[in-house]
């Protein structure tokens, strides 16, 4: 049994440690406040319990005693649990507290320190702390001490204002006037510049630039990071000049192959929706026709494999990829020719357009002094081209079910959430019909984007507009076309 304080870092969720998602991904008890990432609750195991303990200004979830005890409680019961906390642990956010507590109950623990928001949050918004010239020192200070202190608070702030150097205020939105007011007093000049950053290092972070003299006078809504000093000047922006920054984007892919496109999106600045139209199952016979098309699998000329789901089906059923001595394989589609060398299975035709169209166009003629045979793995519901397609160039086919598509239904938050985005995207056929049938018309947003031309006409037969059409039929493919629309809007 052992409690993990985790720190969580200021809200990117790249700036989690490792050794922080390693204790997550064998969480039993997920223990996460406001200031935690959502998306990182994702890296717990499905069977975790997650308790939500969030503080908002003027809203509590849980007392900091009854944080305490529950994690006493849990740590007590045997489980692996993980506090999520926003930042550091030991920076201004309670670490210690708790810390005392599970060690006056002598339950064992580990502090996982994380990336503190006071350095964090600065560079996002392109301010370096420190410069050699002119600021060789920066302190950082909390502006939300315990009211029992008194209006002023303990911290010497006309001594803070005459060291000199960067100050960097966290939890200071609601005092930041009085903060003004007294290093204003302890001698620093009225024109010294002032940065507020609000929910930094995520897709909403916002900057605010003013002064001291000017800074109680601008609006500013917490959790904001205040840096005050001559570096606060300096704008050498890089977060918020990515190319889909701040842009909202729905991602309809089943959640096991959403990450990719997440991803992408997300390293350009996007604000990814995750909302699942479909999920990926067992076929009805529960595998068994692939099964048993792998246990005679040398009696095939071809295996054709239409998606990536497909790749990973076959190559689960394979003992290795020995079982393919002798067979040629082919894949549409980078993604599912990449999933085929994850199981060392490097595809012999890959057509140049990622359609059947274009795989029955360069697919080789069957030979004819025998019959030649080809494997074709896929969904449970697929076109009818590629199959027919083969037949008529004299090739014998079979088909399997590898998997089935079924609809994931959405909550009325998160279709409310997609009709608020600024893109939604749409991987297959099968996404958007599934996705309509949950949420209808009313649930997209502005711009539609299709991978492919397929996918595309789907779209259109279901009365959409389609915004965006990759060119390359391609995850890759598509984020560069997205980023093509909005940086030309």
């Amino acid at each position: 049994m052992t409690v993990f304080l985790v720190g969580a870092g200021p809200g990117d969720p790249g700036l989690l440690t490792v050794r922080g998602a390693e204790v997550l991904a064998r969480a039993d008890v997920v223990v996460y406040d406001r200031l935690s990432v959502a998306s990182l609750l994702r890296l717990a195991p499905s069977h975790a319990e997650l308790i939500s303990v969030g503080k908002a200004p003027g809203r509590v979830e849980m007392s900091q005693a009854d944080i305490n005890a529950l994690l006493v409680e849990r740590g007590k019961d045997g489980a692996s649990v993980v506090r999520l906390k926003g930042g550091d642990p030991f920076v201004f956010a309670r670490g210690g507290e708790e810390a005392a507590a599970l060690l006056d109950a002598r339950v064992p623990f580990e502090v996982v320190p994380g990336i503190t928001s006071a350095i964090a949050v600065p560079a996002y918004a392109g301010i370096p702390l420190t410069l050699r010239h002119s600021s060789t020192s920066f302190t950082v200070v909390t502006g939300h001490e315990d009211p029992a202190v008194g209006e002023l608070g303990t911290v010497d702030w006309d001594a803070l204002g005459r060291v000199g150097g960067t100050i960097v205020v966290l939890m200071g939105v609601a005092r930041i006037g009085k903060i003004a007011e007294r290093l204003l007093a302890s001698g620093r000049s009225p024109d010294t510049p002032v940065a507020a950053i609000t929910w930094g290092t995520r897709p909403q972070q916002r900057t605010v630039r003013a002064t001291l003299a000017t800074i109680a006078s601008r609006k500013l809504e917490p959790p904001a990071t205040i840096v005050i000093g001559e570096v606060a000047a300096l704008d050498l922006a890089w977060f918020e000049r990515r190319p889909l920054f701040g842009r909202r984007i729905v991602v309809t892919r089943a959640r096991e192959q959403a990450s990719d496109l997440s991803g992408r999106l997300e390293a350009l600045g996007a604000d990814v929706i995750e909302l699942p139209a479909i999920a990926i199952e067992d076929p009805a016979d529960g595998g068994a026709a692939l099964r048993a098309a792998v246990a005679q699998l040398r009696s095939y000329d071809w295996v054709v494999l239409t998606s990536a789901n497909g790749a990973r089906r076959l190559l689960a059923a394979l003992r290795d990829a020995r079982d393919l001595g002798g067979v040629h394989v082919a894949a549409i589609g980078p993604g599912t020719a990449d999933s085929l060398l994850l199981g060392n299975v490097r595809a012999d035709l890959v057509p140049s357009r990622f359609v059947a169209e274009a795989l029955l166009d360069e697919f080789p003629p069957a030979p004819a002094d025998r019959t030649a045979r080809v494997l074709l793995a896929r969904a449970e519901i697929a076109r009818d081209v590629l199959p027919a397609g083969l037949r008529v160039r004299g090739w014998t086919v079979d088909v399997v079910d590898a998997y089935r598509t079924v609809p994931v239904t959405p909550s009325k938050q998160q279709l409310t959430a997609a009709a608020t985005a600024d893109a939604i995207t749409f991987t297959s056929s099968s996404t958007v019909e599934r996705f309509l049938e949950a949420g209808g018309q009313a649930a997209i947003p502005p711009v539609v984007a299709c991978i492919g031309p397929i996918t595309a006409d789907t779209a259109r037969a279901r009365g959409l507009t389609v915004d965006i059409e990759a060119s390359v039929h391609s995850i890759e493919g598509l984020v560069d076309a997205i980023v093509n629309h909005f940086g030309d809007g």
